[in-house]
Formats: C-alpha cells, sequence, structure tokens
C-alpha cells in the first residue's frame, strides 16, 4: 500500500534532494517524489512521521496534514512547475482546467478554498509567479523583452510590460536597469 504525504514549500530541485536526504536518514522507502509531494512505499508509524516533521521544519518544510492545506499545496506544486520549471515556451493551457484535472476538484470548488485560506486568488498567484519568471529571466539577460513574452504565453510585449508594471511598480525595462534588483522566493508568493 502507497502513502502520499505533502510537504509545503518544495519548490526547486534542491528541495526535493533535501527531502529525500532527509527521508533516506529515517530510512523510509520512497516510491516517487516531486514538488510537494512525496509516495511512500508504507505507512510511517507517528514516531518516524514527529521525526520527519522535525526534520522537515529544521530545512524549512512543512509537512502538511488536512486536506484543504493539501489541495491548496498541490495548487502551488502545479503552478510553480508550470511557471518556473518548462524547458520552453508554457503551452496554452486553460488553467481552471487543468487544476481541476491535476487536483480531481472542481474548480469553483479549489478557488474558494484557495481563496479563503492565501487571501488571493489562484488567478493572482500564477500571475504573480510569472512575475517572478520574468524578473529571473531579465536578470539573466538572455531574452529579449518579446521572447520573454512569448515564452511565458503573454499576448504580446505590451501586455506582459503592463502586467508587470501593475504588480511591481515599474516596467520591465526599468527592472533592468536597476542596480538592486529584488525578487520573492516561490515560497514566499
Amino acid at each position: 500500500m502507497e502513502n502520499v504525504l505533502y510537504i509545503k514549500n518544495m519548490v526547486c530541485n534542491r528541495c526535493i534532494k533535501a527531502v529525500r536526504e532527509e527521508l533516506v536518514k529515517l530510512q523510509v522507502e520512497v516510491v516517487s517524489i516531486k514538488l510537494g509531494e512525496v509516495v511512500l512505499k508504507s505507512q510511517p508509524d507517528e514516531k518516524v512521521l514527529h521525526q520527519l516533521s522535525l526534520a522537515l521544519i529544521e530545512n524549512g518544510f512543512e509537512l502538511l496534514t488536512g486536506r484543504k492545506k493539501q489541495m491548496i499545496l498541490q495548487v502551488k506544486s502545479e503552478i510553480i512547475k508550470l511557471v518556473h520549471h518548462q524547458t520552453q515556451s508554457l503551452e496554452k493551457i486553460n488553467l481552471s482546467s487543468h487544476l481541476s484535472e491535476i487536483t480531481g476538484n472542481e474548480y469553483s470548488s479549489l478557488s474558494k478554498i484557495f481563496s479563503s485560506s492565501e487571501g488571493i486568488t489562484i488567478e493572482k498567484y500564477y500571475i504573480l509567479q510569472k512575475i517572478e519568471k520574468v524578473k529571473e529571466l531579465l536578470i539573466y539577460d538572455e531574452l529579449s523583452i518579446s521572447e520573454i513574452a512569448f515564452k511565458l504565453e503573454y499576448s504580446s510585449n505590451q501586455h506582459l510590460s503592463a502586467q508587470f508594471k501593475k504588480e511591481t511598480g515599474i516596467t520591465p525595462t526599468e527592472f533592468k536597469k536597476m542596480n538592486n534588483k529584488s525578487r520573492k522566493s516561490l515560497n514566499e508568493i
């Protein structure tokens, strides 16, 4: 029998590695690990779960319990994966349908739970993640603004610039010129 654990703040491959190392230390058999989710071969006992929870907290993670928290984590993890871990342009997807399919829940239900818990809508969270990705790509200075707009599925450079300015108060060009380019970590959004 497999057991799924949901872990908050797993936002990158280094996070997956850190969680895997903690599970190995506790001699917990892992079937698979992905952002925010660990599938175990069997249900660990309460003592091991407690030790794992403490180890995760030391590493900046949190073992989530409760269906609502798990649904929120699934939504966040999927959005982070879509925005930050794609090697090519974002696919043209219907976000609400995609999230419903991934979580197995109606989007209206997901939306209500997410908004009441996080204080922002799923769409706003998605936009904020895209803005952080734009900042990252601007800092790397390898792509033009039009290439970034294409990569992140903005309808135009103007759309990207307008959304960026609305969320940050400055244009992408102004951001590029700044000496101190501030970004948020993905789990702070």
